[in-house]
C-alpha cells in the first residue's frame, strides 16, 4: 500500500516512515521543514519505496497532486507548541485545524478513505476521572493546541459520518524516544547542558505526566489499525503509570551525574494550558494485545542517551 505521511520529517513523523518501510509499504512524506529535519530522513531516503514531497498543508493543491495514488493518510504534521499557543493563536487553528481539513479535502478529491490522526491528551483539559477514558466528558478546554485539535477530532468523524471515511484517531499522552525535539525532557536538558548546576523548574515539580516510548506508540497505532475496524475508532495512548516532573527531574539528573540546584515558580502548573494531572485509561488499546516495551524512565533514558549523541538537534531548535 502507498501511505501519505504528513509531518513526516518530524519526531513522531519520520520513525513512523521508516516503520511503515520497513515492513514493505510505500510512503509519500510531505512536510514544510518547519520544525523536521532532513536528516530523520536519512535511512528513508535510501528505501526504493521512498518519496519525499516538500510542501506547506495549507496549499490545498500540493497536498491533492502529492496525495495522488495512496490509499491511507497518516496524518502526523501539527504545531505542538502548547506552551506558547496564547502568543500565536492563530498558529494552532492555522496547522492544525485548517491543515486537517485541507488533508480531508485532498482525501476526498483522490478516493482516500482511511486516515490515522494523532490527537492528544490534552483534549481532557483537567477532568475528573483519573485514569481517563476515551468516553470521558470533555471539560472547558485549557489549551489552543487541545482545543484545536479537538476540532481536527470533529472534521474528522464529521467525514466519516458524511463520506464513508474510517477514521483511527489517538489520544497521546507526552511521546518521547529517538528524533525528540520538543517537551520536558528536551527543555531539560538543554538547560542542564547550559549550566549544570542550576535548572529552573515551571511549576511546583509535582506536576503528574505520563510519557510513551515513540516505538511503542507506533506500534501502538498499526495493530489498532489491523485490528479495530469501526467506522471512527479513538483509543487513548499510554502507559498505566505517571511520575511527576521532580521525579523526572531526578532520573535527568541521575544519568548525566549532575546535582542542580532546583528552583520552581508557577504554582500547581508551569503555564497557562498546562495540565497539572495527565494520566488516561489505555485498557482499551490494551485490550487489543498491546502493551509498552518500556516503562517511563526507560523511554526517558534512551531520549537522553539519543540527545546525547545528537546534540545538534538542540543547536537547530535554535
Amino acid at each position: 500500500m502507498r501511505c501519505f505521511v504528513t509531518g513526516g520529517a518530524g519526531f513522531i513523523g519520520s520513525n513512523l516512515a521508516d516503520r511503515l518501510l520497513s515492513r514493505g509499504e510505500e510512503v509519500v512524506v510531505f512536510d514544510n521543514f518547519s520544525t523536521g529535519f532532513e536528516e530523520f530522513l536519512a535511512d528513508a531516503g535510501k528505501k526504493p519505496g521512498f518519496t519525499l514531497v516538500r510542501g506547506d498543508l495549507l496549499d490545498l493543491p500540493a497536498v491533492e497532486d502529492a496525495m495522488e495514488g495512496c490509499g491511507f493518510v497518516f496524518h502526523m504534521a501539527a504545531n505542538a507548541d502548547v506552551r506558547y499557543g496564547t502568543l500565536h493563536p492563530q498558529k494552532d487553528l492555522e496547522q492544525n485545524t485548517l491543515a486537517t481539513f485541507n488533508v480531508l479535502e485532498a482525501m476526498r478529491a483522490n478516493g482516500i478513505k482511511k486516515i490515522a490522526f494523532p490527537s492528544t491528551g490534552s483534549i481532557y483539559g483537567e477532568p475528573e476521572i483519573f485514569p481517563t477514558p476515551e468516553a470521558a466528558p470533555f471539560p472547558v478546554q485549557t489549551s489552543l493546541y487541545g482545543a484545536s485539535k479537538l476540532s481536527a477530532e470533529g472534521l474528522i468523524q464529521a467525514y466519516c459520518e458524511g463520506f464513508g471515511f474510517s477514521g483511527w484517531i489517538f489520544r497521546f499522552v507526552s511521546i518521547l524516544g529517538e528524533r525528540y525535539t520538543h517537551g520536558h525532557v528536551f527543555d531539560f536538558y538543554k538547560c542542564l547542558s547550559n549550566d549544570p548546576g542550576h535548572l529552573h523548574i515551571l511549576g511546583d515539580g509535582r506536576q503528574r505526566k505520563s510519557y510513551l516510548y515513540v516505538h511503542d506508540c507506533i506500534d501502538a497505532m498499526l495493530l489498532a489499525v489491523e485490528k479495530a475496524r469501526d467506522k471512527i475508532n479513538i483509543f487513548n495512548l499510554g502507559v498505566d503509570s505517571y511520575c511527576t516532573v521532580d521525579a523526572s527531574v531526578g532520573w535527568i539528573t541521575e544519568y548525566l551525574s549532575l546535582s542542580p540546584r532546583l528552583t520552581h515558580a508557577g504554582g500547581k502548573r508551569g503555564w497557562t494550558g498546562d495540565s497539572p494531572f495527565v494520566f488516561l485509561d489505555t485498557a482499551k488499546i490494551f485490550s487489543l494485545g498491546w502493551k509498552p516495551r518500556l516503562t517511563i524512565r526507560e523511554g526517558i533514558m534512551k531520549t537522553l542517551k539519543w540527545l546525547g549523541e545528537n546534540r545538534w538537534v538542540m543547536e537547530r531548535r535554535e
